[in-house]
């Protein structure tokens, strides 16, 4: 089995890391709120490291999974200095493919591996270990530990060279902005018709307009329940991402960019932390004004 670090006890590295101990892996972990890294150690019976300079130090994989480029930035500064050689760091934030190309040549002059590897699939996906993984790196380095990532995945896909899975990211972000907002479209819409959404989803999820964010939250939608995981606060920073790396390469992204600006409203009306479907949300107040 294998020395593991994870640093970054989310909603999502919480119950990935949980998984990794659970499979008999070695695990330490780090955590900024430490009371989160002691609710860890408990609930998995692994080691909780005071520094993140300590939990990686006997580490053959060091796996991240924080906030945004500053926080990754960060804390790889302070691990260098003690990541083993040969060890592979996995960056499994979203974060910009400039970062992840950064840290590949930073861990290329140190003798270790690097591989960006942001997730797909949410607080569900992470745990029940059914994440999608879009993985940039070189292909020696990714196969050596693609066995270790299956253990919280479904599905864990080398897109390319370093920033590839970041920018797979992005395009899984941009697609679903603009089914979350067609989605929530389409079920004010039946409401202002006086239709019955169950009815209607009924009878359009077996055709062209199915999704997975139509079979998953429809109702919750219509019910005005927005607690389900992946806040509109993280889109925002996801569609930020995006938006600024569409400015370097060209790409054009109006709808993206529209929606991005929805989801400011959301924050706007206090719904920063509600998930993404939240977008119903600003058309059913702006209908009551």
């Amino acid at each position: 089995m294998a020395k593991c670090a994870f640093l970054g006890l989310g909603v999502m590295g919480f119950p990935m890391a949980g998984h990794l101990a659970a499979s008999g892996h070695v695990v330490s972990v780090w955590n900024r709120t430490t009371e989160k890294s002691r609710k860890w150690g408990k609930t998995h019976n692994g080691v909780v490291a005071v520094t993140p300079e300590d939990a990686v130090a006997h580490a053959d994989f060091v796996f991240l999974c924080l906030g945004d480029d500053p926080d990754v930035r960060a804390v790889a500064d302070k691990i260098f200095p003690a990541l083993k050689r040969g060890a592979v760091l996995v960056d499994h934030t979203t974060a910009s493919a400039a970062l992840a190309r950064t840290l590949y040549s930073e861990c290329k002059a140190r003798d270790a591996g690097f591989i960006d590897a942001p997730v797909s699939g949410g607080q569900a996906g992470a745990e029940n270990g059914q994440l999608a993984i879009m993985c940039g790196g070189d292909a020696d380095v990714f196969a050596y530990v693609k066995p270790i990532m299956d253990v919280y995945a479904k599905a864990v896909t080398l897109i390319g060279e370093a920033g590839s899975g970041q920018l797979a990211k992005m395009v899984n972000q941009i697609c679903i902005a603009g089914v979350v907002q067609g989605l929530s479209e389409g079920l004010h819409f039946a409401e202002q018709a006086g239709l019955d959404a169950e009815l209607v989803i009924g009878a359009i999820s077996k055709g062209a307009a199915q999704s997975w964010q139509m079979e998953n939250r429809w109702q919750t939608m219509v019910e005005g329940n927005f607690e389900h995981g992946f806040a509109a606060d993280w889109m925002r920073k996801d569609l930020r991402i995006s938006l600024d790396e569409a400015r370097e390469n060209g790409a054009r992204l109006p709808v993206a960019a529209l929606v991005d600006q929805f989801y400011a409203e959301v924050q706007a009306m206090g719904g920063g932390r509600w998930d993404t479907s939240s977008l119903i949300a600003r058309l059913n107040i702006a209908d009551k004004r």
